[in-house]
């Protein structure tokens, strides 16, 4: 890191500043000469004879203190207005490192607090100070040696200071004068004028350097007064020069060189002191600071410990503070967390308890509707003719015919079947009535009717007040008893009553297959080959055989998930060749593995595939009976409030967690719904209980089909319909559960007493057990059997290892699915294998990616909540899941605080190299704590995300969700890191700069994090996480990049991170640093106008990045 600081370069562009400077000296030069004429024509008014001796008058020594005084103003006036002239060549050649040249100028060189040194230097040359400033040429000459020699001690020989011609002026600390009489061109920068008069010690507050013979001032926050010789070292303290050997009247002069601090560090005001003048040095009092170079005293912050000589404050405690004020803040966000979240349970309690009494108050009219049409069915016929109001007021001359209780009179005219007309039609009208005004009491006036009382005898008529109050105190006590047990229903009774009125009218999916067909890429492989069959609605389809049989494959080339093969065959849906994926809005698919949220509760991973897959009309409340549905059906409302878990964090049992993977399906009313092997893993009770769930979705039309594993036999009765699959992929039946058996024993295969048949057709297809002899059939034999048995296309190959069958199906030939080539078969050259391997991974990762890329009209007629509400339901569930891993997130900002410690304590940030060094581990140390912190994000997630996104959830509301809540982690961590770094270091640059940068910086990186954690598995990205930000720090900071490396250096965000916090830090340094800023900043190619472009820069890094890791996780997601 030093080599990046090693300063002969910016020598030539202080030497630009003094060159121009010194153009103007030679007004000063002028106005001296005119006072000296003033004051020598004063004299020879008073002395005639004065006029005659020239000599005599310039001899004469300024001592007068008003003369210096008014002498000293003229020159500073002079001096002051130099910065005027130089503006244009100080923006052109070192805009890089000056940015306002009036606010510089005065900060180095503004001396009208005390200019008097100046007043020193007159008097000690007596009247010659002008004479021994140096010109433009000298100054050029003194730097462009240094440029040329690479050494700021030794200059090439000239004029004045050669092998021939070496007086004492050109020793270090002295300087010459051309003379009294001769004036001096300070604007001439090309010829360099005699200068070997009168020798002596340069003034306090200049510099004379060895090998020129003149004066230059030293700027303000430098200490120039004159060197004292020390005898033990022979040493002229504090410039470390020494005297010439053999020349004993030459005495230690003033300073000798001001350069950068490296080489000049004596010039430079000491630490724990400051310089109010370049000859005047003060200790720091107690309660202030002095920084090195500082022209005055700073005071303490109150809470700092200041003692006398103090080089810098101790400002740990604000630190300190400021971390607990930040775990404050945080533990009271956690607090008002936990408060949301029990304001958010009491909302959906009392949305369950809305629901609850939508669904109680439509069961109990439902009842009561069904009860009041089974009393008048009953007693319309005759109950009705005698409570009826209108039929006591108005008596039918056909009254007499009948009794009370509506029977035929015996003997009467009018046939039975005329009378049973007559009343149908009668309570036919009734129900009309009825139905169309169910609240008129005219005609009916009970409510209910009692459907267990006693009918009254016959011949008896209820007609009497006292049997008719009888009769209505019964239905009065009827009702009573009705309410009674409604009111008492629990909550899954009423979600019973619910679910038992009308059917849901879902759309209907029936899939048939026609020859289906699958073959891997590369290889022509089947794995299926001539499946035919058909799934209808409102039927559970249980797919099973052997292992290796294409169970799972079958189902994933239905649910349209098969990729790296080529299908043929036909996938009719609903008797049209659509794509399934123009309804994956009601096509639900429960994956093998439990892909479930373990941060969520039971309740909270339900309803949060609910709300983001269920129409966006829906009310909330009928979202909630569909939630609380599911939960009652599938046995989980004793753990609905409880965690799922992980393998860290135990939770919910496993057979809770499979009918809760299954569930999230449930709960977006699918009208197709796809399981691979739901009940594995489960006993025989919680399969039952999952397929009854099942069996009542397909109640309601919904087409099931699912992968199982040796079921019990009373589970293999549960199911309507059976896939049986041999392997290969071959169809060895599908039908009726019902018929299996038939068929098979028509095979002369029949199942042993106390076997289950399910178990028995796989081990005969598994080859396990052998058919009887008499059966005269092969295992092998079963699936062209079954093609037989359709009268489906058979493949040849199959005919020509089939025997005896090949006959009986001549003319069955199918058109694909036959033997492979023997030119394809040929054995391969080594070179040959690999090019086709490489051939196959690349048709098969092209496959994969215009798989993600496809893109199917819409034919679900569903409306989800658009990509806003979506990403509502995604912000709530993510700050949910992170607020719940609270304790990962302190991990993570203890371990930056203690990084910030470490560094602050080991990486102090220099003077020297403005902080480059401490800055440089900053960069390295943030990058990589918030860049594997950032790679959880996603690389945890995968899963879900695959399978929510297969769902038709918006990968976009996903991606901005996890962005917006890790932007929190943005905000606060660079915070927790510069609360130790930056109070333990206090820097020159504000605390404000650091945190921008670093926010800027954090950004970024985790953009790249996410890029890593998409693409890659993640060990690798947890690799690549660490060697990025070391890698490209390393280049950033290479000195003397050649081209290619100086282009790399441009597009590596480290470059930009390092160069925001030097150049935030560097601009507070003026004065006496000007030269060692200016020579860092050009030999870190540096320049103080780009902080704000590296700013920029970082966040568009990070934008970018985001836009890449965007882009993976929708084209190489799994699905």
């Amino acid at each position: 890191m030093n080599s990046r600081h090693k300063f002969p370069h910016p020598i030539i562009t202080v030497a630009l500043v003094l060159i121009l400077w010194f153009g103007i000296l030679g007004r000063v030069n002028s106005a001296d000469d005119d006072y000296e004429a003033t004051e020598a024509t004063d004299a020879s008014t008073e002395d005639p004879d004065a006029a005659d001796a020239p000599e005599a008058a310039q001899s004469t020594e300024p001592t007068n203190p008003a003369a210096v005084q008014i002498l000293s103003q003229l020159i500073f006036t002079q001096f002051s207005n130099m910065s005027t002239f130089l503006s244009p060549d100080i923006r052109a050649k070192l805009d890089f490192c000056i940015k306002n040249v009036e606010a510089e100028w005065n900060l180095a060189f503004n001396f009208s607090a005390d200019s008097e040194f100046l007043s020193n230097c007159i008097q000690k040359t007596k009247g010659e100070a002008m004479q021994r400033i140096c010109t433009s040429a000298e100054i050029r000459f003194y730097f462009r040696s240094f440029l040329d020699s690479g050494s700021k001690k030794y200059l090439k020989p000239n004029m004045n200071c050669n092998l021939s011609s070496w007086v004492p002026g050109c020793e270090p600390g002295w300087s010459c004068s051309v003379g009294k009489d001769k004036k001096v061109d300070f604007k001439n920068s090309k010829d360099v004028p005699s200068r070997i008069l009168a020798s002596q010690p340069c003034c306090e507050g200049f510099f004379c350097p060895q090998g020129i013979t003149c004066m230059i001032p030293c700027p303000l926050g430098a200490y120039c007064p004159l060197a004292t010789l020390n005898k033990t070292s022979g040493v002229c303290d504090p410039y470390h020069y020494q005297t010439p050997q053999g020349q004993t009247n030459h005495t230690c002069g003033g300073a000798d060189m001001w350069a950068d601090i490296l080489s000049s560090r004596p010039v430079f005001c000491s630490a724990g002191s400051y310089c109010p003048t370049t000859i005047k040095r003060v200790p720091c009092s107690r309660g202030h600071y002095c920084r090195t170079g500082s022209t005055t005293q700073t005071r303490c912050f109150r809470l700092a410990t200041c003692e006398e000589k103090t080089e810098n404050q101790n400002i740990t405690a604000y630190g300190i503070l400021l971390f607990v004020g930040l775990m404050l803040v945080m533990l009271i966000m956690y607090n008002c967390s936990d408060q949301v979240l029990s304001t958010r349970e009491k909302n959906k309690e009392k949305s369950r308890e809305a629901a609850a009494r939508s669904a109680k108050e439509t069961a109990q009219a439902r009842e009561r509707w069904k009860t009041a049409k089974d009393a008048a069915k009953k007693g319309a016929s005759g109950l009705q003719t005698s409570l009826s109001r209108t039929f006591s007021r108005k008596r039918s001359s056909n009254s007499q015919d009948f009794k009370g209780t509506g029977q035929v009179k015996s003997g009467s005219d009018v046939p039975a079947n005329a009378s049973q007309a007559k009343g149908t039609r009668k309570e036919d009208s009734d129900f009309h009535d009825i139905d169309e005004d169910p609240d008129n009491h005219e005609g009916f006036n009970m409510q209910i009717g009692n459907k267990n009382m006693k009918k009254p005898p016959k011949g008896k008529e209820l007609h009497s007040r006292s049997s008719i109050f009888r009769y209505a105190y019964g239905q009065i006590e009827k009702e009573k008893a009705l309410q009674e047990q409604h009111k008492n229903l629990s909550f899954s009774g009423i979600i019973s009553m619910a679910s038992d009125g009308e059917p849901n009218n879902r759309p209907t999916i029936e899939v048939e297959f026609k020859d289906l067909t699958l073959t891997l890429k590369g290889t022509n492989r089947h794995i299926m080959r001539c499946v035919s069959g058909k799934i209808m609605p409102g039927r559970v389809s249980a797919v099973m055989g052997p292992s290796g049989a294409g169970k799972t494959t079958f189902l994933s080339a239905l649910a349209g998930k098969a990729t790296g093969c080529t299908r043929s065959g036909q996938i009719l849906i609903n008797g049209k060749p659509d794509s399934i994926h123009c309804y994956k809005k009601i096509v639900g698919f429960v994956p093998q593995d439990d892909i479930v949220h373990g941060n969520l509760t039971v309740e909270e991973n339900l309803w949060f595939s609910a709300k983001c897959r269920l129409p966006a009309e829906l009310p909330k409340m009928e979202k909630v009976l569909v939630v609380e549905r599911v939960i009652e059906s599938l046995g989980l409302q004793s753990v609905r409030d409880s965690m799922v878990g992980s393998v860290e964090k135990r939770g919910i049992s496993g057979g809770q967690r499979k009918r809760v993977n299954v569930g999230l399906e449930m709960v977006m009313e699918p009208s197709l719904l796809i399981l691979d092997e739901p009940t594995s893993g489960l006993d025989s009770s919680s399969s039952q209980l999952l397929l009854r769930a099942l069996r009542r979705e397909a109640q309601e039309g919904v087409n099931i089909s699912m992968v199982v594993h040796q079921p019990s036999y009373t589970l293999f009765q549960m199911f309507d319909d059976l896939i049986l699959l041999a392997k290969g992929g071959l169809t060895a039946y599908h039908g009726p559960v019902k018929k299996v058996e038939e068929y098979f024993e028509g095979l002369g295969i029949t199942v042993p007493e106390r076997i289950n048949p399910p178990d028995h057709f796989i081990d005969i297809l598994e080859g396990i057990v052998k058919p009887t002899a008499a059966s005269g059939i092969n295992f092998k034999e079963l699936p062209l059997r079954w093609m037989l048995h359709n009268g489906y296309a058979v493949p040849q190959d199959m005919l020509n290892t089939a025997g005896g069958l090949k006959s009986s199906a001549s003319g069955n030939d199918s058109a694909h699915g036959g033997m492979i080539s023997s030119a394809a078969s040929e054995s391969l050259s080594f070179v040959g294998e690999i090019l086709k391997d490489l051939r196959f991974h690349a048709e098969l990762k092209i496959d994969f990616i215009l798989h993600n890329f496809l893109r199917s009209a819409d034919l679900s007629n569903r409306n989800t909540p658009n990509v806003f509400e979506q990403y509502r339901q995604f912000l709530g569930r993510i700050g949910k899941q992170r607020m719940r891993e609270a304790m990962i997130q302190a991990i993570d900002l203890l371990i930056l605080l203690l990084a910030g410690i470490c560094l602050g304590t080991l990486a102090k940030v220099s003077d020297e190299t403005f902080g480059a060094t401490g800055y440089t581990y900053t960069v390295i140390a943030v990058s990589l704590l918030t860049g594997i912190a950032a790679l959880r994000s996603f690389s945890l997630d995968k899963l879900h995300y695959w399978r929510e996104s297969a769902s038709g959830m918006s990968s976009l509301a996903y991606f901005m969700a996890k962005d917006t809540v890790d932007l929190l982690n943005t905000i606060l961590k660079p915070m927790v890191y510069l609360s130790m770094f930056y109070f333990f270091n206090n820097p020159r640059s504000s605390f404000l700069d650091n945190y921008i940068v670093l926010v800027c910086l954090v950004y970024c990186v985790t953009g790249i994090a996410y890029a890593f954690a998409i693409y890659l598995q993640p060990g690798p990205a947890q690799l690549w996480s660490v060697l990025v930000p070391v890698v490209l720090t390393l280049i950033a900071n290479q000195t003397n990049p050649g081209d290619f490396l100086k282009s790399l250096q441009d597009i590596c965000y480290t470059k930009w991170a390092l160069e925001a916090f030097v150049v935030a830090n560097v601009e507070k340094y003026s004065g006496v640093w000007l030269v060692t800023r200016c020579g860092s900043l050009m030999s870190s190619n540096y320049k103080l106008d780009d902080w704000f472009p590296c700013l920029i820069y970082l966040i568009i890094a990070g934008i970018v990045s985001r836009t890449v890791a965007y882009f993976c996780l929708v084209t190489f997601q799994k699905k």
